[in-house]
């Protein structure tokens, strides 16, 4: 397994890889880096393929443009498009957790020829239909749940990134413990926040790391997140309207490849995803 960059015609990209064989682009998700999948690259090149989990757009090792709309799903998919090239192939399958699951969804409905296959775990596949702008949807689902506002809305806010950047060790810690499946169902998450919180206020200060994460990575995403910041990655919120406005031409569009959907019974995201 080894991590190095890669020149695309877009931008430079860090990813780490693994095997030979046919290839499978693994997409993270929020907060996360192309280390989160270092289990699923060593696993998948032991059976023979050719893994590589980038750090995408805005993330770890990659390029993080200033602009907020080079953020867009458009931005995205392009830019694994461009890997596929830059690795020598011309098709791969997909995968994608979390954030990532819109991405390969989107890389299948856009660009079938290339994406010949794909999975998205934790966000299933939400074709486009013409209910209007998705933060309209969101702010009506938070009113009906009457739970207070989706996280999702108050992170498109210009200044939300400031919520992790006061303190990313405590940030990280605290997100990465309000949606684990381990902690205790009344104490995660429900992805709602009420007026005056954050989106990890209610974490207790003293939210342990969960049991998947040992003290080694964790130190690799505070470092990572801690050069990089957190702007960049919020910008992919920023940019759901912006999507939405893009894809006009994949209305109703079915998807032409094979795929799968997977979540985790605990997976709090499964109750508003």
């Amino acid at each position: 397994m080894q991590t190095r960059h890669i020149q695309t015609d877009t931008l430079r990209q860090q990813i780490l890889e693994a095997g030979s064989g046919s290839l499978v682009l693994l997409i993270h998700g929020f907060p996360e880096l192309g280390i989160s999948w270092r289990a699923q690259v060593k696993a998948l090149a032991e059976a023979g393929y050719h893994a590589v989990a980038p750090d995408m757009r805005g993330y770890g090792g990659t390029d993080k443009p200033e602009a907020k709309e080079a953020y867009s799903i458009l931005h995205l998919v392009g830019d694994m498009v461009d890997l596929v090239r830059a690795l020598g192939e011309t098709t791969c399958t997909v995968v994608g957790h979390d954030w990532g699951a819109p991405v390969a969804w989107h890389c299948a409905l856009m660009r079938p020829d290339v994406f010949t296959a794909v999975a998205g775990l934790s966000v299933p596949l939400q074709p486009r239909r013409a209910k209007g702008p998705p933060t309209v949807a969101m702010a009506a689902i938070s009113k009906r749940a009457g739970l207070g506002e989706l996280y999702i809305n108050q992170f498109q806010a210009p200044d939300a990134h400031a919520i992790f950047e006061v303190d990313v060790e405590a940030g990280l810690r605290k997100g990465f413990w309000a949606y684990d499946g381990a902690t205790p169902p009344e104490r995660q998450s429900t992805g709602f926040i009420q007026p005056g919180e954050t989106f990890i206020s209610t974490a207790p200060d003293d939210a342990p790391l969960p049991p998947w994460m040992s003290p080694e990575h964790f130190a690799e995403y505070v470092a990572a997140f801690s050069a990089g910041g957190f702007r960049a990655p919020l910008d992919w919120y920023r940019c759901i309207d912006l999507n939405w406005s893009l894809t006009a031409f994949l209305q109703d569009a079915d998807l032409r490849v094979p795929g799968a959907f997977m979540v985790g019974d605990r997976d709090p995201v499964r109750h508003y995803s």
